[in-house]
């Protein structure tokens, strides 16, 4: 058996298209893409490269988008339960039961063709915002906004979250968002959807298999994790002391360290701009100030001093983002599920087109024994009874 690695480490476990990495040098490429130029792109245009193989021209774009526009609302019974729903949930919960249900009144259910599954995956990434925006309006006691359909898609989001149509910034920055979050390789969600899919399972099981995986703090959790500090910590005045007294203790700070980057994450970058863009137009500097103190002293005292590639990554700036945007805690993980989606639907199809059963062996580790003998004092234990 071949060497093992914890956490499957650096282990190559399959062929892919659809992203690249090099995290020595901080590059993540979609399709051969950039993201730096990807993020300068409509979240729809990225879409359609991830589930096509190729950016779509001005006609292909348009069409596209008013496809996925079509496909937002839900079906009546998948409103109905959410309003059953336990309200003391995150609204990566309510994702898991909503797709659930949601697929049984899917036109192609028992179809696991490609271009099915094509259809299905349009459908998913058109309703998923559908189901956070019901999910949390009747959290709160408001009703819900349907769907609009003069609005791009994480424009439309935000719509239907706050009941207003967002900023022109605001609603670059969801794009954005949702662009960043779109793909990342094998990640754990990642890897979770292409093992699902690779037992032929349909495809909704698959995605729901990466939001529950993606729920994780170590993964998705990360920016709740990022939201749940700046509030700790309080004030820009307090921020420094704060985060010395986490590396004295040798606690974690969320936002920081990633498994493949050994440098800063390229998209946390990206987020890092759009932060500052965001506050500027809020008229708040605070939690941007807040983070760059932050970054400044996990460089300082854990890159700089010690050595250690503890740099920052897609979640800390995003959480920052999602201050600005109001967007509330609980939501942050759903809300990275949504760009997420995409990325989940592409290795689908991939796995599908292409399908091995994912069947890793364990190393086993435990003893080696021998059970004659305690089968003999067992039976002669019950012979005296």
């Amino acid at each position: 058996m071949s060497d093992f690695k914890k956490g499957l480490e650096g282990i190559i476990a399959l062929e892919s298209k659809i992203s690249y990495i090099d995290g020595e040098k901080g590059i993540l490429e979609y399709r051969g893409y950039r993201i730096e130029e990807l993020a300068k792109l409509s979240y729809d245009a990225v879409v359609h490269l991830l589930l096509h193989n190729r950016i779509p021209n001005i006609a292909e774009l348009d069409q596209f988008s008013n496809t996925i526009k079509e496909r937002r609302d839900l079906d009546v019974h998948t409103e109905e339960v959410i309003h059953f729903y336990n309200f003391n949930i995150e609204a990566m919960d309510a994702l898991l039961t909503a797709i659930s249900h949601m697929s049984h009144s899917d036109p192609d259910l028992n179809d696991n063709s490609h271009e099915a599954n094509v259809r299905k995956a349009i459908r998913l990434i058109a309703k998923l915002p559908t189901i956070v925006a019901y999910f949390q309006r009747i959290h709160e006691g408001k009703e819900i906004v349907k769907p609009n359909e003069l609005l791009p898609h994480c424009s439309n989001f935000l719509y239907m979250l706050r009941g207003e149509v967002p900023s022109v910034l605001e609603s670059k920055i969801m794009d954005v968002d949702f662009i960043l979050s779109a793909e990342h390789e094998l990640n754990a969600s990642t890897f979770a959807v292409r093992v699902t899919a690779s037992t032929l399972s349909d495809i909704h099981s698959a995605i729901i298999s990466g939001i529950g995986t993606l729920k994780g703090v170590l993964h998705g959790g990360a920016r709740l994790a990022v939201m749940n500090l700046l509030d700790d910590i309080g004030s820009v005045e307090n921020t420094e002391k704060y985060i010395m007294n986490l590396i004295e203790n040798k606690e974690r700070i969320m936002g920081f360290g990633h498994r493949v980057y050994k440098v800063v994450d390229p998209r946390a970058n990206i987020f890092r701009d759009l932060a500052k863009k965001l506050a500027e137009e809020k008229k708040d500097m605070k939690w941007f100030e807040m983070g760059n103190i932050i970054e400044e002293v996990v460089t300082r005292e854990l890159v700089e001093k010690k050595g250690r590639p503890i740099y920052m990554n897609v979640d800390f700036y995003s959480g920052i983002i999602y201050k600005y945007l109001n967007i509330p805690p609980k939501l942050a993980t759903a809300i990275f599920a949504l760009g997420r989606v995409t990325g989940w639907l592409a290795h689908a199809l991939e796995q599908y087109g292409d399908n091995r059963l994912i069947r890793p062996r364990a190393k086993y580790i435990g003893e080696h024994l021998e059970l004659k003998d305690l089968i003999s004092q067992v039976y002669d234990d019950n012979k005296e009874e």
